[in-house]
């Protein structure tokens, strides 16, 4: 079964959050657990928590289908120990936060080496960063998902080997995975516009990474071309990708049971997506 839905607002409040998927028909949704262009938040109150519990239930999504985002500000793998020990303290609040929620994953972008460093060198660093936050929350059972990344800028993550280095770093391969977005593979050099290409970016996956680590995917088309190293997200059929490559996603059931998460820029359009989405399937 496909759990489809959008990175939902949680303004207001978080327990909000799930009020909103449950407007658009969500069977999943994403959201951020505070301001994501703040570094500090304050903790959630017994009231937050009860309430989202509550809203979360009253929207028929279950908690295994949720997939926070941590902040835009946390770069753990910047070459400044002082930063990165921020960056790290704010990563290891995002799983707390989403712990004491009751879900299952906090979805991340790895980190950027800032010209600074060399990409081994700031994958290894990340590496550290996610080991010490799983330390500090072990108990929680949050699982650290990988995003990969378009390759913008100075980011790493944007190669399957370069996840695979973290993987392979980690201390609980069973707290570790991957979210594929479909606009960063794209952008990345992962050609997945018809069906035997997707087939194969998937056989790569499974053969550098495995399949056993894919999560969840960010369903959003792209702005920009093939191997562009760009991140610019389109809604669906009006980039680059055009249908076919979320055609593929709806009818392969490997890709059942886990959140499927729209990240296109059209708010207004999210639940007119999910309805495309479902319509796919054969």
């Amino acid at each position: 079964m496909k759990f489809v839905g959008a990175h939902v607002s949680a303004a207001g409040g978080v327990f909000n959050a799930p009020l909103a998927a449950k407007e658009i028909n969500a069977k999943a949704f994403a959201l951020f657990t505070k301001n994501q262009k703040q570094w500090n938040a304050k903790p959630f109150t017994d009231e937050d928590i009860e309430l989202f519990k509550k809203n979360l239930k009253d929207s028929g999504i279950d908690p295994a289908y949720v997939l926070p985002h941590d902040s835009y500000l946390i770069n753990l793998g910047n070459a400044d120990p002082e930063k990165r020990a921020k960056s790290a303290a704010a990563f290891t609040d995002e799983i707390t936060r989403a712990g004491q929620l009751g879900l299952k994953y906090v979805n991340f972008h790895p980190g950027s080496h800032l010209k600074e460093i060399t990409e081994e060198e700031c994958l290894d660093l990340i590496s550290d960063s996610m080991n010490t936050a799983y330390s500090k929350t072990a108990d929680y059972g949050v699982t650290q998902v990988i995003e990969i990344t378009a390759g913008q800028g100075s980011n790493v993550g944007y190669k399957f080997e370069h996840i695979k280095r973290l993987i392979d770093n980690f201390s609980n391969k069973d707290r570790v995975g991957v979210c594929i977005d479909t606009c960063h593979a794209y952008s990345a050099g992962y050609d997945l516009k018809t069906p035997d290409k997707f087939d194969a970016m998937v056989d790569e996956f499974d053969k550098i990474i495995g399949i056993k680590y894919l999560k969840a995917f960010h369903l959003n088309d792209s702005k920009k071309e093939y191997g562009s190293k760009v991140d610019r997200h389109a809604p669906l059929g009006q980039g680059t990708l055009g249908i076919e490559p979320f055609r593929y996603i709806m009818n392969q059931s490997i890709f059942d049971n886990m959140p499927l998460i729209l990240e296109t820029p059209d708010p207004d359009l999210w639940e007119e997506e999910i309805r495309l989405l479902y319509s796919l399937q054969k």
